[in-house]
């Protein structure tokens, strides 16, 4: 964890409001730093509904294992999250580890090991002791409380400088319900039907195959969106909880993810898994710069969204933005090899809203210095309008810096 804040970090942190039937502590329990929390607790009640996303790598760690067997139960009574050991590349020790991770949790809480989801976060490779959580979990499901988001998010840091949680209320029949979420990630991240590590809470009574449904939907264009160095986590786990508790105050039981009562209600929660992975894509590692990146004119939206992607993870592309260099011959590069089709001479590129190159040449326009002024600003639009037809899509990253080397060179030390 960072002791300097990125400079991309939001202003302003959301007051985090209390969701009905989950309640959250967090301790020192020693996994690999001192003086700093590193394991988390949810505690959520009977019935909540659980749904998750995970990497789509073929090497994931125990906990994801263990979390997409027990998802078919649908049900949820616990959430265990640890920094500083991600227990991936662990063999039996660790599938050991999340067995007696959630054998622990579940006597705490008093509920099934089925009903108990796990996460961890860190170094690979390194075995994960779990006897260490024996007691630690006890005490926190004697504790929890409803509310301490913040506190939770920083629990789950890594290389993350600020901890990103996210909220958003909303109409749902006749009641308000509230969704929060919290994420961490900063670098590996290259997400691949899943996230890095987040967790969404709502107290709105939506059975588990409709938020499964929303859930597999909401991240395509959020944290599907975002990429930092082009590398997918063996631990990328997205989890939500419905407690289902605004029943009792009139909001309508959600069956199905098409119910037209839920409009809102999605919009809400994408713009809360929006506002999470743009979050993560701050909070870079080395991240000095914000990029978007937008492709229009493409042949289909998932042409559009290779070669954004492309772009979006050269490291040639992100060092001049680094640079603070207009080099849209990198850009031409990125699109060049995505392997999508693209037509030189229909191409045309624009970095803040400035047009430097139109129709596969330098715009005739072009001023080096208004250039140069605009990419001096902490956030980078860059615009690729492939003349091709109507294919658009838009992908987060950030410049790459000599502190990514930095963070990653001495990561384990």
């Amino acid at each position: 964890m960072s002791s300097s804040v990125s400079p991309l970090a939001p202003k302003n942190v959301p007051d985090m409001p209390v969701i009905a039937g989950v309640r959250l502590a967090t301790a020192e329990a020693g996994i690999r730093y001192k003086n700093r929390t590193d394991v988390l607790l949810a505690v959520m009640d009977k019935g909540t509904a659980v749904a998750g996303v995970f990497t789509k790598s073929k090497c994931p760690s125990a906990p994801v294992e263990w979390c997409r067997a027990k998802l078919k139960g649908g049900k949820a009574r616990a959430l265990v999250v640890n920094s500083g050991n991600a227990n991936a590349f662990t063999g039996k020790t660790g599938r050991s580890s999340t067995a007696l991770t959630a054998k622990i949790a579940a006597k705490a809480v008093g509920c099934s090991e089925g009903e108990i989801f796990l996460a961890s976060t860190g170094v690979i490779g390194e075995p994960l002791d779990a006897t260490k959580f024996d007691g630690v979990l006890g005490r926190l499901a004697e504790t929890a409380e409803a509310g301490d988001y913040l506190a939770a998010a920083k629990a789950i840091m890594t290389t993350d400088t600020f901890p990103k949680v996210a909220t958003a209320t909303v109409k749902l029949g006749k009641a308000k319900v509230t969704i929060n979420g919290m994420a961490k990630g900063a670098g590996m991240i290259a997400p691949d039907m899943a996230t890095m590590l987040s967790f969404i809470f709502t107290d709105a009574p939506i059975a588990p195959a409709a938020l499964q449904a929303l859930l597999k939907s909401g991240v395509e264009d959020t944290f599907n969106a975002v990429t930092i160095d082009g590398d997918t986590s063996t631990s990328d786990t997205l989890l939500a909880f419905a407690t289902g508790a605004a029943a009792e105050h009139g909001a309508p039981k959600i069956s199905r993810a098409s119910d037209p009562r839920l409009k809102a209600f999605v919009k809400a929660f994408n713009q809360v898994l929006a506002d999470l992975s743009e979050q993560v894509a701050r909070d870079g590692e080395g991240a000095r710069k914000l990029v978007e990146i937008t492709v229009e004119g493409a042949k289909t939206k998932a042409s559009a969204r290779k070669i954004a992607m492309s772009i979006a993870n050269s490291p040639l592309v992100k060092t001049a933005i680094a640079g603070e260099d207009a080099n849209w011959g990198r850009v031409v590069m990125a699109v060049g090899k995505a392997g999508e089709p693209a037509d030189r001479d229909k191409l045309s590129i624009s970095f803040n809203g400035i047009r430097v190159a139109k129709n596969g040449a330098r715009d005739p326009s072009y001023d080096e210095a208004q250039v140069s002024e605009a990419m001096k600003a902490p956030e980078i639009a860059i615009k690729v309008s492939l003349g091709l037809g109507k294919g658009r899509d838009r992908v987060l990253t950030c410049d790459l810096t000599k502190e990514y080397v930095a963070i990653n060179g001495d990561y384990r030390s």
